[in-house]
């Protein structure tokens, strides 16, 4: 199984800030610090995105297909790029139907688009409430046994990157930040049958501390079908590889794979 992306320390996150200082406003900053520590702070090279979503069989596989790496990007990715001539394919993802624990949108169908969908509502949430104790409570209602914990959950480490980077103290942005993620384009990395899912969702963040910032983010989990809960929950195993955060609608999404958001009175 090839090798998880393993984190940059803050040390040299704080180095790479220190280079880009032509972005010393607080929050430009503070988004650049996350966005390299969420598009992963790795020098491996990484191989091309797939072609299209890889039908798998087992553990082995689904450990797999998650730990294969995604297109490598730079951070400036994230925030601009080449407008693509073409438009990106489409993927048309159901709306849901109810608000579930921890408020979190939920009543996505047991399809690849429903966990997309149910990937989508939580990191969500997690992410605008940009409050560690609700992320640990989000991951203790939408977690199932053999995820990673709490505190290794990318979508923690996010929120607590974020605050650090902004120069936010404690655990809870409050009143000090707001941030607005709208998932824009997603793209299914790999499924086993309607029982889990390798589901991808790009993000646009728009966030205001001082003044406002906008970037793209990626963000992939493995999914698993749970039947007590009837929907869809971050899965047993690993962490998958990181995924391509880009701007959307460029050149370089599409190369990512990321197809476009589209919703069901969209279609």
């Amino acid at each position: 199984m090839a090798e998880q992306p393993q984190p940059w320390s803050v040390e040299k996150l704080r180095i790479v800030l220190a280079v880009l200082a032509v972005l010393a406003v607080l929050l430009i900053a503070g988004l650049v610090f996350w966005i390299v520590r969420a598009t992963g702070g790795t020098d491996k090279p990484a191989e091309a995105k797939r072609p299209a979503p890889a039908q798998v069989h087992g553990q082995q596989a689904r450990d797999r297909i998650a730990a294969e790496p995604m297109l490598q990007v730079d951070p400036v990715d994230a925030r601009e790029g080449d407008v693509a001539a073409t438009p990106a394919e489409t993927m048309t993802i159901p709306a849901a139907t109810k608000v579930g624990p921890a408020d979190v949108p939920t009543g996505f169908p047991q399809t690849p688009q429903g966990a997309v969908g149910q990937l989508a509502a939580i990191s969500r949430v997690v992410m605008e409430g940009m409050s560690i104790p609700h992320a640990n409570t989000v991951h203790e209602q939408w977690a199932l046994p053999g995820a990673p914990e709490a505190q290794q959950w990318r979508l923690t480490e996010n929120v607590r990157v974020f605050l650090e980077s902004a120069g936010i103290s404690g655990q809870d942005a409050g009143s000090t930040s707001t941030m607005t993620v709208t998932p824009v384009a997603a793209q299914v990395k790999g499924h086993d049958g309607d029982e889990w899912v390798l589901a991808c969702v790009l993000f646009d963040v728009k966030a205001v501390v001082e003044q406002e910032a906008k970037t793209g983010w990626g963000h992939c989990e493995r999914m698993q079908w749970d039947d007590r809960a009837n929907a869809w929950k971050i899965a047993p195993g690993q962490q998958p590889a990181i995924a391509p955060s880009t701007w959307p609608g460029t050149t370089k999404a599409i190369e990512a794979g990321w197809r476009t958001w589209v919703s069901p009175d969209e279609s």
